[in-house]
């Protein structure tokens, strides 16, 4: 596996990874309309001190582990097997597990469709359950011959901007200080994508529980815009 992204692997994870690509991540705010909702984020600073933790301590660190496995797993079918079965289970709410797994089968269908590849296949072949979003995107990165390094910061990325972005709309902030917010949150991913590398899959868990509780109290939140 060549450890350089070509422009071919560059237009790939940029497209996948975009707000415009059909898996419907707008609609997820991870918990932070209930963290906004009580008042527990209210400015850009909160915004990205909520982030980094969710990035470093949190579900965004077990993404990239996951992530990690599902995409060195493509060759050992029973493997990827057992890795997407745990990445469906391992989910603190009801409505994270939706959006995790919402988000992989529509990332699933529209690569598939777009972009073909024998792994995404396999994956389809080895686990009929549901596809949580970190283990599709790792299968179609390794798929396509893209460098594990370069997928997982492009994922990671990609996870942070939606939060970013469902902030400003929920503080509210104005779009230069989710710019500022998004441009704090670089060394976290870079520091998150270095642990994934090294992390086994008995490294999984995490100590951001405050955005556990959110998002199970999100679940009977009255009035809300996201499904999550």
């Amino acid at each position: 596996m060549t450890e350089n992204l070509n422009e071919a692997g560059l237009y790939r994870l940029i497209t996948w990874l975009s707000p415009s690509y059909p898996v419907g991540a707008f609609s997820y705010s991870h918990g932070l309309e209930q963290v906004v909702e009580q008042g527990g984020v209210t400015d850009a600073a909160g915004l990205e001190l909520w982030l980094t933790d969710l990035l470093t301590l949190g579900s965004g660190r077990n993404d990239a582990i996951l992530f990690r496995h599902a995409f060195e797993a493509t060759d050992d079918t029973a493997a990827l097997a057992a890795i997407a079965e745990l990445a469906a289970a391992f989910v603190a709410t009801a409505e994270r597990q939706l959006e995790t797994t919402a988000q992989g089968r529509a990332f699933a269908m529209a690569t598939a469709d777009a972009w073909p590849c024998q792994a995404l296949d396999d994956l389809a072949s080895a686990w009929a359950g549901p596809i949580a979003y970190p283990v599709v995107v790792g299968v179609a990165a390794a798929g396509h011959g893209l460098p594990l390094r370069a997928a997982l910061h492009a994922y990671l990325h990609g996870f942070a901007a939606n939060l970013v972005s469902a902030g400003v709309r929920l503080i509210p902030l104005g779009q230069s200080d989710g710019q500022r917010v998004t441009a704090a949150l670089e060394p976290a991913i870079a520091q998150t994508v270095e642990a994934a590398l090294e992390a086994s899959l008995e490294d999984l868990g995490g100590s951001a529980v405050l955005a556990d509780f959110a998002a199970m109290k999100h679940e009977t939140q009255y009035t809300r815009l996201f499904r999550s």
